[in-house]
């Protein structure tokens, strides 16, 4: 009996869903009211725009992974519980008796699961305390809430193909995505890219149809499942224009759309507000103490994990709820992975340390990142590849200004890089190569990379400038470079005079940074008993 009753007490407790209260020192709920303003200016006359909040991810057995809200959502609402469901609407329009221009779902209350995994806003909570007037319960979601989406000339989403995890604590999310879907004949395999190719197919003329041709080409080396589609097989394999544009009168009008909402988040998110830039420097201040402190604490013979944990203990010791994303530190050749998580290096020895961390506040993430020589002196080699590493960045930083492109930036910064290269004899001048095999830069906000438009830079937007350099082990070139890694990243805002460096509280010269790591630590008296 004793047996039974801890199953199902371990049970009560998986499917509970987790509840993240909004943050009282963060955004207002004013201002996220005001941001589905902006949303509705952009949507065409009679749409609605329908958001699904991120659903809980399983860890193992019966633990899930902290949640983290969807940005787009959390933007809109300044939400953070899962099982929630958003709609909005372009006009006022009457449901259920009253007029309302949005409607909110969400998980009720329940004191069990609040005993356990924190409080919920609720009904009467989301009303109060995040200022929507019409919220109710995700199982009203289909039944109650007066919604007839065959009334609409537009119903904007975002693709649903992706799986959830079928699990008791994901079951109110997957109920709402179910009538959702069956409200609106949801296609089987209809997602971002096959409707992005519908789009682009149904806006062809005789005058573009074969440059749209060419574009599917290169989409379908990325995705060839495109041409399992009959209607864009037959369009691409049409044999002239005219035939074309027969195929795309067959093409069925969707009143479903999967790729305009996405653009108009992008429109709306890649301006930051001030209110949005407080919290963003509150967050890269943070992570460029973290990148101090390191600095001053870096020694031989420490661990890639031990890097880590100080960067992550000041990220909490400043209050950070979370990290941006998962912390990067390379040690010598693990510098050359761009995305190495496992950090699981024991010796440091004399050769640089890659470190690109960032911490998350108030949902702003930052995303800086410093090398330092774990010895606190960089040898020839390193210091060279340094330079011009450093060199590119600055012809970044100086071209950022309302008007510029990242495309100027990564131009800039990459000539230098390549010019420098051939004169090192690393490469043969002209010679391509992949020493430097990513972009320069992307916007950062509420994601690591946060979304944009290709627009050149405009007053308000916050994006990274972060050129490097990475020579692997067994590279075609003096066994001298092998294993040097560098990259240099920081967070810049554009304002009407032009770039302010948000991250300039971590040392990036080689004279400022062996200078930092002569200074003492506030760690060095922090000695811990020895376990075997």
């Amino acid at each position: 009996m004793k047996r039974i009753i801890g199953i199902l007490f371990l049970l009560a407790v998986a499917i509970s869903s987790p509840a993240q209260s909004y943050f009282e020192d963060g955004l207002s709920s004013e201002w996220h009211s005001q941001r589905r303003d902006e949303l509705r200016k952009l949507m065409s006359p009679n749409s609605v725009a329908v958001f699904f909040n991120n659903p809980v991810k399983n860890r193992t057995n019966d633990v899930d992974y902290v949640y983290h809200p969807n940005t787009d959502f959390f933007y809109l609402t300044g939400f953070r519980e899962p099982n929630a469901a958003l709609v909005i609407f372009s006009e006022e329009r009457e449901v259920n008796g009253k007029m309302a221009d949005e409607l909110m779902f969400l998980q009720n209350r329940d004191p069990r699961a609040e005993m356990w995994n924190g409080k919920r806003l609720g009904v009467e909570g989301m009303m109060s305390e995040l200022g929507f007037e019409n919220a109710m319960l995700n199982s009203e979601f289909a039944a109650k809430s007066g919604i007839n989406l065959d009334d609409f000339d537009k119903i904007l989403t975002f693709s649903l193909s992706d799986a959830i995890e079928e699990s008791s604590t994901n079951m109110p999310l997957i109920q709402m995505m179910e009538e959702f879907k069956a409200a609106t004949a949801y296609p089987d395999k209809l997602d971002e890219v096959s409707a992005q190719v519908y789009k682009m197919i149904k806006n062809s003329d005789l005058e573009t149809s074969d440059r749209v041709v060419q574009s599917l080409k290169r989409l379908q080396r990325q995705y060839p499942d495109l041409m399992e589609d009959p209607l864009v097989s037959s369009f691409m394999n049409a044999e002239s224009p005219e035939k074309r544009m027969v195929v795309k009168e067959e093409m069925p009008d969707q009143k479903l759309d999967l790729s305009a909402l996405g653009e108009m988040m992008a429109v709306l998110r890649e301006i930051k507000t001030p209110e949005e830039i407080v919290l963003l420097k509150k967050a890269v201040k943070i992570s460029a103490v973290g990148q101090v402190e390191v600095m001053k604490a870096a020694k031989i013979g420490m661990t890639e994990r031990e890097i880590q944990g100080v960067h992550e203990f000041i990220y909490k010791r400043y209050g950070a709820e979370e990290l941006g994303y998962p912390s990067i530190v390379g040690g010598g050749n693990n510098g050359c992975i761009l995305h190495y998580i496992e950090n699981d290096k024991r010796d440091l020895t004399d050769r640089l340390l890659l470190m690109d961390l960032g911490a998350e506040w108030r949902g702003y993430t930052a995303d800086v990142t410093r090398t330092i020589p774990i010895s606190g002196k960089f040898n020839a080699e390193e210091k060279a590849i340094y330079e011009l590493v450093y060199q590119a960045q600055e012809a970044g930083i100086a071209l950022s200004k309302p008007g510029a492109t990242f495309q100027e930036i990564d131009a800039a910064g990459r000539k230098i890089i390549n010019d420098g290269l051939a004169e090192l004899g690393i490469i043969k001048k002209g010679e391509s190569h992949m020493y430097f095999p990513h972009g320069t830069s992307h916007h950062l906000g509420l994601d690591v990379h946060d979304p944009g438009t290709r627009k050149p830079l405009d007053v308000g937007m916050v994006f990274t400038i972060e050129p490097g350099i990475y020579i692997p082990e067994g590279s075609n070139c003096d066994k001298k470079w092998w294993g040097i890694a560098v990259r240099i990243e920081d967070d810049i805002l554009i304002t009407e005079s032009g770039a302010v460096n948000l991250s300039a509280d971590a040392p990036r010269t080689v004279t400022a940074i062996e200078e930092m790591m002569r200074q003492p630590s506030v760690l060095e008296e922090w000695v811990l008993p020895e376990i075997d």
